[in-house]
């Protein structure tokens, strides 16, 4: 069990770490059309993961309760939702206050912080995930974590990308631009640890903090990478989220 949680925090970031690499390889940025194509795939890994591994798991752990016990799901769900808006907002009023010559966060690093962002709901699902496996409760399987682990890495993989071919573009030297992405994802694995120890003590929480962490990853997801994906001259981003859906459905049902 042990062996499997650890895998799971550390899967993901070295998504990320694979995704900065291509600023070791490549010259200039991914094209729009690529660009179109990553988003709407992990876009649809990440629908899929929140629903599979996450959403449904927290709605059959509650009702092995009280019957009240099923409003923690929708209760965790808006709470994560909110808190992405909440931090949100925080971010871009200090990008907002740089533009208008007040200090805060320059153009790089505001762009740096919201990727970083981004990885915290889905490092807060992982470690929820690993701590559905301890306790009485075992609200997941090992099989399950594996898969959402393997869901967020697969998706991480373009986000490794989209920070580091924008600062090799900007004239950044090629180690700094890879390590500007993994840096990124470094805190995939704190975030999973710290909900792993914060949850594994109340497992009866479960379903709010599985509910909680869904909520997070699909707000990000409709915010930021369907919006990327999507243009009305193409159905390439469509396409491409539908076969991240597919592709994550399949991996919960194999394994």
């Amino acid at each position: 069990m042990y062996t499997t949680i650890a895998a799971a925090i550390l899967i993901p970031f070295f998504g990320t770490s694979l995704g900065a690499g291509t600023a070791l390889l490549l010259k200039n940025r991914l094209p729009e059309r690529m660009n179109r194509l990553c988003g709407g795939f992990a876009a649809g890994v990440m629908t899929a993961a929140s629903v599979w591994s996450l959403l449904i798991p927290a709605i059959e752990q509650s009702l092995k309760g009280a019957k009240i016990a099923f409003l923690a799901v929708p209760a965790g769900f808006v709470c994560g939702i909110l808190t992405m808006i909440g931090t949100e907002r925080a971010v871009d009023t200090l990008y907002r206050r740089r533009k208008n010559g007040k200090g805060g966060l320059s153009g790089a690093a505001f762009m740096m912080l919201a990727v970083t962002l981004h990885n915290v709901p889905e490092g807060l699902a992982v470690g929820v995930a690993c701590a559905g496996l301890t306790g009485a409760a075992r609200a997941l399987s090992p099989a399950g974590v594996a898969a959402l682990a393997m869901g967020v890495a697969l998706q991480n993989i373009p986000e490794g990308a989209i920070i580091s071919l924008p600062l090799l573009t900007a004239g950044k030297p090629r180690g700094r631009a890879f390590w500007a992405g993994v840096l990124s994802g470094a805190v995939e694995p704190v975030a999973a640890l710290c909900a792993l120890l914060a949850a594994a003590p109340v497992i009866r929480l479960m379903p709010f903090f599985l509910s909680f962490a869904a909520g997070a990853m699909l707000y990000v997801t409709v915010q930021e990478l369907i919006p990327e994906a999507v243009d009305d001259r193409s159905h390439e981003g469509s396409v491409s989220f539908c076969v991240g859906f597919a592709l994550m459905m399949v991996m919960d049902v194999l394994l």
